[in-house]
């Protein structure tokens, strides 16, 4: 797994000429947009790059994308790969890899969830603090002790100081915030309500299918995290789950997640 690492990494460097984004963004489903934010340098799809899998979900585009925002070199996932599609962990979590050997400081994840928590409304952002992983553990298996420990430690996962700087930002734009933990399940299938209730019991606000495996093989390397949930959905009411309407949802409230993210790139 590691050469097949340094193989990609070695080719986008080859690519990009040698690039060297700090900042690495993963955008989720209906979020592609925000790339209208980056003074794009270099952009690669994902079927060029050896050892990528191809992104299958409908509003993925499958991109990665190289460039500035304010003056910050960052790498986006313009569509990323879930447990769902088929793919093992390993390769779910293959880019972020990547993209710590290309040389990223930050990790910027962003993903559509359903709403758990009975405050949350369509359209909120949530700042993810914590996660519950109910999804197969990305780090199962051989350990690449050159990437990180065998047993890395899961306590603040995502980092506090992120966290506080996007709060004072959203209070200067007018931006509304949500805080609380995202539940990780497989999918494909929308949760049931009954599902739901028992996220809600065992401590979630909001659940996806996405996001937990790259935050958990980002701190296995030691990579800061932030990361935010567009609530799209609310599980415990009687709303039939649409991936249309997710996309749709995605994409009006990723105008405000877009803002967060791009002042608070260019504060660190």
């Amino acid at each position: 797994m590691l050469d097949e690492i340094k193989k990609t990494a070695a080719f986008i460097n080859a690519a990009t000429e040698n690039f060297k984004p700090e900042i690495g963004i993963i955008l989720g489903t209906g979020l592609g947009d925000f790339a209208d934010n980056i003074a794009v340098e270099y952009a690669l799809e994902y079927k060029e790059i050896p050892g990528f899998p191809v992104s299958t979900v409908e509003g993925h585009k499958g991109r990665l994308i190289f460039g500035f925002i304010e003056g910050r070199r960052v790498v986006a996932m313009q569509g990323r790969f879930h447990y769902y599609e088929g793919y093992p962990m390993q390769q779910v979590t293959f880019p972020v890899r990547v993209m710590k050997l290309l040389g990223i400081e930050y990790l910027f994840v962003s993903n559509a969830s359903g709403g758990i928590n009975t405050s949350f409304r369509v359209g909120d952002l949530m700042i993810i603090t914590d996660h519950i992983n109910l999804m197969p553990n990305p780090l199962i298996g051989p350990n690449i002790a050159e990437l990180g420990p065998r047993f890395p430690d899961m306590h603040n996962c995502y980092d506090k100081s992120l966290i506080a700087k996007a709060a004072a930002i959203a209070e200067e734009e007018n931006i509304k915030l949500q805080y609380g933990v995202y539940v990780g399940s497989t999918g494909p299938t929308f949760e049931t309500q009954a599902e739901y209730r028992y996220f809600k019991n065992i401590g979630g606000d909001a659940a996806g299918m996405s996001t937990v495996p790259e935050v958990i093989v980002a701190r296995h390397m030691s990579i800061p995290v932030f990361a935010v949930s567009v609530i799209t959905n609310c599980g415990l009411s009687d709303e039939i789950g649409d991936h249309e309407d997710v996309q749709r949802q995605g994409k009006k409230a990723g105008r405000k997640m877009a803002a967060l993210f791009v002042k608070l790139i260019k504060q660190l």
